[in-house]
C-alpha cells in the first residue's frame, strides 16, 4: 500500500480531482488548503527563498498497483510548466482499517 501526497497550484485542484475519478480503484481522496514556501529565482537568476504561497494539499492511499497510475494521473493534471506547479510523494503505507467495517490492509483502502 501507498500514500501519495501532492502539494499543487489552487488552480489545479479541480482538474486532478476530476483526473483521479479518471483512475480505477480510487475509493477517494482528501483536499486541504495549506501555505507554504519553497526556492526560487530571483530576476537575476541567483536562487533565492520565495514568500508563503497557497497550495492544495492531496493526499490518497492506493494499492501498490495503482500508485504509478494516481501519480501520474496527479502529475498531468496540474501540470502549467511554470515553476512552481508542485510535488508529489510516494510513500509506504504500514497499516489502514476502516472504521465502520473492520477491515484492515488493501481491503479498507
Amino acid at each position: 500500500m501507498k500514500t501519495i501526497v501532492a502539494f499543487i497550484r489552487p488552480t489545479k485542484e479541480e482538474a486532478v480531482r476530476e483526473a483521479l475519478h479518471e483512475v480505477p480503484g480510487i475509493t477517494g481522496a482528501s483536499f486541504s488548503p495549506v501555505r507554504g514556501f519553497g526556492r526560487g529565482r530571483s530576476h537575476e537568476g541567483a536562487e533565492a527563498l520565495v514568500g508563503v504561497a497557497p497550495r492544495v494539499r492531496v493526499e490518497v492511499m492506493v494499492n501498490d498497483s495503482t500508485a504509478d497510475a494516481v501519480e501520474s494521473a496527479i502529475a498531468k493534471a496540474a501540470h502549467t510548466g511554470h515553476r512552481g506547479d508542485g510535488k508529489i510523494y510516494v510513500l509506504p503505507l504500514a497499516s489502514a482499517r476502516r472504521i465502520s467495517t473492520g477491515q484492515t490492509g488493501t481491503e479498507a483502502v
